[in-house]
């Protein structure tokens, strides 16, 4: 007969998401709100800028970070563009950082249609785009879909297909989404002597890291000649060791009028992090460029 004391065995807890250090803004936003969604979602969003700076000043800079990170990631460059008198405005991604899930399905449409939401919450009409990862790709719909709300667009490690990412030997996306789904489901029927609401990560937050996970394996679906449309000036960056495919790089970058190409010196995939200087360079000289155009 079975062992009725025989239990099922617990799973191995997901590990952080992107949990690596990187540096946030210096300084503290001006603004933080939570922007709803019609789907429920509440997107955080950030306005950083000093005292003196008003509003049709010069146009403000919106920040798009990567899958599971959180607007922070681009401390150095927000810190840079306040310097210059200029405001930033930072977006958490719906599910990611502060911002809550809501109930319609993740695509990369969906969280561009949040940012734009963002800055009619803030009212603002144009912005300069900067966007890594997920949000580059993000970036690249906002430009080429409401070219008048995008002065310029600097586009860090975008691809337009899932094939377009490279696959890394130590990072296995689908075993990580099924890790994180059996872990929530231990969760959900757990040990009475386990108390889940102090458990890391909890069944929702396991739950969204794997459908995290499954938007960069299914997603995105972006024809590059779609891309001849995007009229704003453009630079297309990525590292040398990027995990993006260097034929997709290139296929964003020969279908975008006049794009400048930048590839960094044995940098890898997280420019924000492994090269600040390199991205703060470039965004402040695309926003000249686009100024002076």
């Amino acid at each position: 007969m079975p062992d009725s004391t025989a239990t099922t065995p617990t799973p191995v807890p997901p590990q952080p998401h992107f949990p690596s250090y990187y540096q946030r803004p210096s300084t503290a936003p001006r603004i933080a709100r939570s922007v709803p969604t019609p789907d429920g979602a509440k997107i955080a969003a950030f306005f950083y800028a000093e005292s003196q700076v008003k509003e049709a000043d010069a146009t403000p800079v919106l920040f798009l970070h990567g899958n599971g990170e959180e607007h922070g990631i681009f401390g150095p460059q927000i810190d840079a563009v306040v310097a210059q008198g200029r405001s930033a405005i930072g977006v958490d991604s719906r599910a990611q950082g502060k911002s809550t899930r809501g109930t319609a399905r993740l695509t990369y449409e969906l969280m561009a249609e949040d940012a734009l939401g963002v800055l009619d919450a803030l009212g603002v009409d144009r912005a300069h785009v900067v966007g890594f990862s997920d949000g580059a790709i993000e970036g690249l719909l906002l430009a080429r879909d409401h070219p008048e709300r995008v002065a310029s667009l600097l586009s860090m490690g975008a691809n337009l297909t899932p094939e377009g990412v490279l696959a890394e030997d130590d990072w296995d996306m689908e075993g990580t989404a099924r890790q994180c789904e059996a872990w929530a489901a231990w969760l959900d029927s757990a040990p009475a002597d386990v108390d889940t609401t102090i458990v890391t990560p909890s069944a929702t937050e396991a739950r969204t890291t794997a459908q995290l996970m499954r938007l960069m394996l299914e997603e995105p679906h972006i024809s590059a000649e779609s891309l001849s449309a995007i009229s704003c000036p453009v630079t297309v960056m990525v590292g040398e060791f990027d995990c993006i495919d260097p034929a997709e790089t290139q296929r964003i970058f020969d279908a975008i009028p006049d794009a400048r190409r930048v590839v960094v010196p044995e940098a890898d995939h997280v420019l924000p992090k492994c090269a600040p200087e390199a991205v703060t360079s470039e965004l402040l000289a695309l926003i000249a460029r686009a100024e002076r155009a």
